[in-house]
């Protein structure tokens, strides 16, 4: 599915509402230029998910953890250069949990992700607000997944 996203507001409800879609184990994958939105995305979905607390990228920690209706695992591998470091991360833990993984930059540990994820790669559209998403799901259950956000 594509999206022409009109700014951040149809973003953050586009975000939102897939947050409230997301089940145990889920793993979502965004991708996209610096600047896309891929972290006013994730801020969305964690609200969709009962996430309080303020949501940031993180970019120097790899991980953060946040608590809501599942346990949000939100990783930016923007600096990741090996392999190795997901694994001392204990990855595996996460993507195969309780709770759902979202993961930034994921085209750069894309040998990693599980068979069964959703993608979404972000780029900026035309004028200054206008972003352009492509979603995909893997599996029949994601796929439902983005036909419920056609009625965003």
């Amino acid at each position: 599915m594509k999206i022409v996203s009109s700014g951040e507001d149809y973003t953050f409800q586009l975000g939102y509402r897939l947050g409230s879609l997301l089940s145990k184990g889920d793993v979502v994958c965004l991708t996209g230029d610096l600047g896309a939105g891929k972290t006013t995305l994730s801020k969305a979905i964690a609200k969709g998910l009962g996430v309080e607390e303020d949501v940031t990228s993180p970019t120097f920690t790899l991980i953060h953890e946040y608590v809501g209706r599942l346990p949000l695992y939100h990783f930016d591998v923007y600096r990741i250069r090996k392999v190795e470091e997901m694994e001392e991360l204990g990855y595996e833990e996460y993507f195969y949990g309780d709770g759902v993984c979202l993961i930034e930059w994921a085209s750069l540990i894309e040998d990693l992700i599980p068979t069964e994820h959703m993608w979404i790669h972000m780029n900026k559209g035309d004028g200054d607000h206008n972003r352009e998403i492509e979603i995909k799901g893997t599996t029949p259950h994601f796929q439902q997944i983005v036909e419920e956000l056609k009625n965003v």
